[in-house]
Order: structure tokens, then sequence, then C-alpha cells
């Protein structure tokens, strides 16, 4: 099974319990204004063009050969500024499965585990529960906005060890505004979640205006009663990435 993902984060220790190996995953159903992986939105590899490093020396129009660059039509290779990277990568479960152990052998028992992340890994289902099967005996842990189907989510989460679960906006018509979707099946796959038996930890992100609100903490509150619950500061960096991909950021228009 080939899946696409967009990068590997090794020594991870915001991504579940312990020292882990976090992989991001590319596609992402939800469109949330603040988004600070926009690089994984798209299920299609995409470049990144470094602007601020650019010469103006035009090699990157050199045809070549380089199956990489047909999609892009620019040879990312032939930039001596280094300006071009490509956020998309597709490999094969297990061969991914390999090349992530290896970190786990180095650490040994100091090793917490690997973490899926995103993007949304639900919207590659088949690819994840295959990466998880070739992970068996491995601390698991999912990152998720909870948006899919409940069958898809069930068995996601059945066979992952801790979930990290997003509750972003307790109204569904705000959340739609600043999200592009409303929340009700997330509230679903929350419920599904919280009776699983499986532990979890809710978080939220602390957008200045939008989730940070009085209003919107308590109702969340009220959501989710003594579960667990982190509030993540906002990236005010964010902004940076959607410039490199050729996209307006949205907050840009919000603020």
């Amino acid at each position: 099974m080939i899946g696409t993902i967009f990068d590997i984060k090794e020594m991870a220790v915001h991504d579940g319990p312990g020292i882990r190996t976090t992989v991001f995953f590319k596609g992402c159903p939800l469109r949330c204004s603040w988004c600070h992986n926009p690089e994984g939105l798209s299920s299609e590899p995409q470049i990144m063009f470094k602007q601020a490093r650019c010469k103006g020396c035009n090699k990157c129009k050199t045809e070549c050969e380089h199956p990489e660059c047909k999609r892009f039509d620019a040879c990312i290779f032939a930039c001596p500024e280094n300006c071009y990277e490509i956020s998309g990568k597709e490999i094969e479960a297990k061969q991914l499965a390999r090349e992530l152990k290896t970190t786990a052998e180095v650490l040994m028992d100091s090793f917490g585990g690997f973490t899926f992340s995103g993007g949304e890994p639900l919207m590659q289902k088949d690819f994840l529960l295959e990466l998880a099967k070739e992970l068996s005996g491995y601390h698991l842990c999912i990152e998720t906005s909870g948006f899919a189907n409940s069958e898809v989510f069930k068995e996601v989460i059945d066979v992952m060890d801790f979930i990290i679960m997003d509750i972003k906006i307790a109204d569904s018509k705000l959340h739609k505004m600043y999200t592009g979707v409303d929340n009700e099946l997330i509230l679903k796959n929350f419920e599904i979640l919280r009776n699983s038996g499986k532990p979890y930890v809710i978080r939220t992100p602390m957008i200045p205006n939008i989730t940070d609100t009085d209003e919107n903490l308590a109702a969340i509150k009220a959501i989710i009663g003594d579960s667990e619950w982190e509030h993540i500061p906002y990236n005010a960096m964010a902004g940076a990435k959607y410039k490199m991909l050729g996209l307006d950021y949205p907050m840009d228009k919000i603020n």
C-alpha cells in the first residue's frame, strides 16, 4: 500500500507519551484559517519556493529528465541557492516502517513510540492501518481532527494505543466558518472515543478571538467534561509557509 507523507519528525516530545517519531500524512478535509501545516492540506506532492533566496538566475527553467520535476515544470535540482523543496513523498507502508524502526532501535528503552499526524491521517486509512500493522509492538498514537466516517474512525482508533483529538470550536456555524466544515461528525466521533476505553487527550488551538474566547472554551468544557484537555499556543509564524506554496494566509484577512 502506497501513501503520501510530507515530513518525519524524530525526537518529538509533544506528540504523545515519551520521545517519539512523528509521521505527517498529506491531505486534510479541513481548511482551518490558522493551519500551521499548509503543506499538509493537499493530498498531492507540492513544490515549495523560498523566494527570499532566489537570485533570478533562471537555472530552474532548464529542461531535465528528473521524474520528480515533471509535474512542476521546473528543475528543482538545478537551483544553486536551493530555493525549491518538494513537500510530499509517496512511499510503501512496508518501506516506511523499516525506515521508522531505525530510530526506535537507536533509542531502545528510551523510545516512546510512533505518532501519526498531518494533515489528517484518517484520509489515508488503508495506508495508515497497514503501517500500524507493520509497526505492531510499538506504542502507536494518532493526532486527528476526528473528521471522518465513524466506521473509519472506529477502525483506526482500535489499533492505536493513544489518541490526540482536536475540538477547536463548539459552535457548529462558527466551526464551519473557520474550518470549512461543521462539527457534527467530529462531536459524534468524540463520543465514540470517550466510550472506547482508549486513553486520549483533547486539544484546542488557542487562536486569538476565535477559539480562545471564554464562551468557546466554556462550551468545549461542557462537551468534553472531565476529559484531559490541553490548550495549544497559536503559531504566529505559520503564514511564512503559505507564501512558499503560493497561497494566501487566511488569518491575514481575518486580522
